[in-house]
């Protein structure tokens, strides 16, 4: 009897329309209904958000210990209390916008597993699945069922999957809940999806975003293709058929050399076509997420004085995985231009986001001294369990970190605000703190600003980050950058900006230090003498003195040469904070080993601008 409402529902679902119904068609909440007065910004204010985050309707979570529900996870962002991986939490601050990216491989086994009565409800692996509740006993499923399937090509759902039916019930669930909580002027739903391709253990996920309610009937997932070609084919064919959305490819540090490849997944080089579709659907890239940042890596880049952060070096003990300077963010974007002089099109033309890749379905939860709970069920549950195990066979606990979160640059919080500036690149990456950043490249700026003129002059005389800057004959670019410090957090240490260009098929990078706190010089070589601070090992409290509440300068490229392609994007670095396991330490009384650090430097990334020297 519990059987025939469920069947009966799964039939009309399977026989509707191969769009997803829009809103009106939908229970209404009081939440939908009661919308906040939608302010416009012509000038633009900065939202922070999530773009990476997994619930109990992503399996991996599921068996992991997960019990949160998408709309848990929204009422999280939010602000509210909820029991995460045991224990209750909520964030110190709510989110602006999050997307809840749930697998698309495994939809329908978690909308069975969660639902008494459903076709398969019963079968002895998910009852398994549920009942997992040790790291040990979830670790085997997790590998046999999600690891193995998606890393070989092997069959690629368990037995008790419903098929296509129970996908489209599972993504439903998502979408009601994303409707729910979607609150105009206030607070930012949207839709999303993770596609999760692996092949031979490099990680080639994207997110898939979208802008509306115009969707498909069920997401695409690696179990259709691991090939991104194809990824981005059915995204056209959703184009074509109303849609508007775009993909963010994860952190390149796992990818085993592919994400930023000589040739294709099939092995042919890369193509004007290939390029040319990465390019449209890929506006942006995940710098960084609890498996570590994804810009640099000093082994590739020793003159970087500050490459070396969050590196998460332990994933390379796991699935084969070794450090190459290919797996990093600002070789792609290198790459990109020597692809650009030999195909015409940059096929690495990316902006920065951050995201967490939580499976607790806490999105955002990325203060370091707000990690209790951990990010991935049974395997960090516990600071004892931080101390030693590992995290789904990628890193040890004590060498990822909380997440990153994403800044957007928009008119309102908005859905089509919010999308429409992750499309243009008007973002910025920071590894946890509420810092704002902004970035514009221009002609004919003036050579300081003490007030936020500069933000007009930067739209009315430029382009934000993100943004294409061409030839001005006889000129020199000229770069605005503004930087201000979270409200909670330490000052500011300086502004960087790190250009990439080609010279005569090379690919070269400089990194200028261009504004600096604490009344210091830049000396003439370029370099800046270190704060003399130090972070409270025995409380974590850091330096409130020092450091500086906002910077803002106007730089002109002193090694410009017009005939250059180049990118230009800034990283800000704040004074020293303690990292979470020091929180640990202080709270729980464990002890990690001496290799782990336990202060670290948090920093934000622009999104690029780029200069062609077309006019």
């Amino acid at each position: 009897m519990k059987l025939f409402p469920l069947i009966l529902f799964l039939v009309i679902f399977v026989g509707c329309s191969k769009k997803t119904p829009k809103t009106e068609e939908l229970p209404q909440s009081s939440e939908t209904m009661e919308q906040a007065e939608i302010k416009i910004n012509p000038l633009k204010n900065a939202y922070f958000g999530e773009t990476h985050v997994h619930t109990s309707s992503s399996m991996d979570a599921f068996i992991g210990g997960n019990r949160l529900t998408p709309e848990d996870a929204y009422r999280f962002a939010l602000g509210e209390e909820v029991i995460a991986n045991g224990s209750p939490h909520k964030l110190k601050r709510p989110l602006d916008f999050c997307a809840i990216s749930d697998h698309a491989e495994y939809l329908g086994e978690t909308y069975t597993l969660m639902n008494e009565g459903t076709p398969g409800y019963d079968d002895p692996v998910a009852k398994q699945m549920r009942e997992a509740d040790n790291y040990e006993d979830a670790m085997a499923l997790f590998v046999k069922y999600v690891i193995t399937p998606a890393r070989t090509g092997g069959s690629s759902h368990p037995d008790f999957y419903q098929g296509q039916a129970s996908t489209m019930s599972g993504w439903r669930k998502n979408f009601i809940a994303t409707e729910k909580y979607n609150r105009p002027g206030e607070f930012t739903t949207l839709h999303a999806f993770e596609w999760t391709s692996a092949p031979d253990a490099g990680n080639l996920h994207r997110n898939v975003i979208f802008r509306d309610t115009i969707l498909p009937e069920i997401p695409f997932s690696a179990n259709d293709s691991r090939d991104p070609q194809k990824l981005w084919a059915w995204m056209q064919l959703q184009i074509d058929q109303g849609s508007t959305l775009l993909a963010i490819p994860h952190n390149s540090n796992g990818s085993k050399g592919m994400m930023f490849p000589e040739t294709d997944i099939e092995g042919n080089p890369i193509s004007q076509k290939y390029a040319n579709m990465r390019q449209k659907m890929e506006p942006l890239i995940e710098m960084m997420q609890i498996k570590g940042n994804s810009e640099v890596h000093p082994l590739f880049w020793p003159n970087d004085e500050f490459a070396d952060f969050e590196m998460a070096y332990s994933i390379q003990d796991y699935s084969g995985r070794k450090f190459e300077k290919r797996n990093y963010v600002r070789y792609g974007l290198e790459r990109g231009l020597k692809y650009e002089e030999e195909l015409g099109v940059n096929p690495f033309k990316y902006g920065f986001v951050g995201g967490t890749d939580n499976h607790n379905g806490t999105p955002s939860n990325v203060e370091e001294d707000n990690y209790a709970v951990g990010s991935h069920g049974y395997a960090d549950q516990t600071a004892e369990n931080r101390t030693k195990q590992a995290i789904d066979g990628w890193a040890t606990a004590y060498d990822i970190n909380p997440g990153a979160l994403t800044g957007v640059w928009a008119q309102s919080n908005t859905r089509e605000a919010i999308w429409d500036g992750l499309y243009n690149k008007e973002t910025f990456a920071t590894s946890g703190p509420r810092m704002k950043v902004r970035l514009f490249g221009g002609y004919d700026f003036n050579t300081t600003y003490s007030d936020n003129t500069f933000v007009e002059d930067g739209y009315a005389k430029g382009v934000p980050m993100g943004g294409n800057l061409t030839n001005a004959i006889g000129k020199n670019p000229q770069f605005i950058v503004w930087a201000v410090k979270d409200p909670i957090g330490p000052g500011l240490d300086r502004i960087q900006i790190i250009k990439g260009w080609m010279d005569r098929g090379e690919m070269k990078e400089k990194i200028y230090n261009v504004a600096v706190s604490d009344s210091r010089e830049i000396k003439a070589d370029g370099t800046v003498s270190p704060l003399n601070v130090t972070v409270d090992l025995k409380t974590g409290d850091f330096n409130r003195d020092k450091g500086s509440t906002q910077l803002l300068t106007v730089w002109t490229d002193p090694d410009f040469d017009a005939s250059q392609k180049a990118f230009y994007y800034a990283r800000v670095l704040q004074l020293p904070t303690a990292r979470w396991n020091l929180y640990d330490e202080i709270r729980e009384g464990v002890k990690f080993p001496k290799t782990v650090p336990k202060t670290l430097v948090e920093r934000a990334w622009s999104s690029p601008i780029w200069y062609s020297p077309k006019k």
